[in-house]
């Protein structure tokens, strides 16, 4: 999603918590990695080229990595974004990766993708095939119990409201990415768009990971389940 009209301050905060991100990912990845000969091969189930940009097309080339990107987005989309062969798209359904054979990848991640699949149903499918198609994923998605909603920032508490008057709110004033969406179908698929887990939800989906809190100021806002 484009950042046009963020705030300067919001967007040194993301850019902050996006590089501690990545360099966890790195490090992860490396560990993993570790001892291992031949190319190593990650499935991300949502994944963009503009993300593995961020962490580092050269960090691809120095560990042999080929990446994987699973997306409902046609791959003509991403195209033009095209620097490097090590990564490539599938058109496909993350809640359903049946024509891969268990452990098929090395590693699966998957960052902020999990919330915007569905409800519960949902969730629980897309969980199924990330710790199906590896022997270890790092899978991150915002926490429910941190005051701010990164999808709908603008608006502090928003997905503590009651859906009714997150709807009425969206149609009315910009929220977050997008501006007011006056038409109703238009803006009840914005309050549908994410569904945010707690810790407790999050643990229940990936019980063989160990799960930790990324903090702003020293409140939780985002987890982390890692399957070493």
């Amino acid at each position: 999603m484009a950042s046009e009209g963020n705030g300067p301050i919001f967007e040194a905060i993301s850019n902050s918590f996006r590089s501690n991100r990545d360099r966890l990912l790195r490090d992860v990845i490396i560990e993993r990695r570790s001892g291992a000969s031949g190319i190593f091969n990650i499935l991300d189930m949502g994944g963009s080229y503009k993300y593995w940009d961020r962490v580092g097309f050269d960090f691809l080339e120095s560990a042999n990595i080929n990446v994987t990107c699973v997306n409902h987005i046609s791959s003509e989309f991403y195209e033009s974004e095209r620097k490097t062969d090590r990564i490539k798209f599938v058109v496909a359904d993350a809640r359903n990766l049946d024509t891969y054979k268990d452990n098929a990848f090395d590693f699966v991640h998957s960052n902020s993708v999990i919330e915007h699949v569905g409800r519960w149903a949902d969730m629980r499918a897309f969980a199924k095939e990330a710790r199906r198609l590896a022997p270890s994923y790092y899978i991150q998605t915002p926490y429910f119990w941190f005051p701010i909603d990164p999808h709908f920032y603008r608006v502090p508490f928003y997905h503590w409201m009651p859906e009714s008057l997150r709807l009425k709110i969206t149609r009315k004033m910009k929220v977050g990415w997008a501006l007011a969406l006056p038409n109703l179908d238009d803006a009840m698929a914005a309050v549908e768009s994410a569904v945010i887990l707690d810790a407790t939800q999050f643990r229940s989906l990936f019980p063989d990971a160990e799960v930790s809190f990324e903090r702003f100021a020293f409140l939780p806002k985002s987890l982390i389940a890692i399957r070493r």
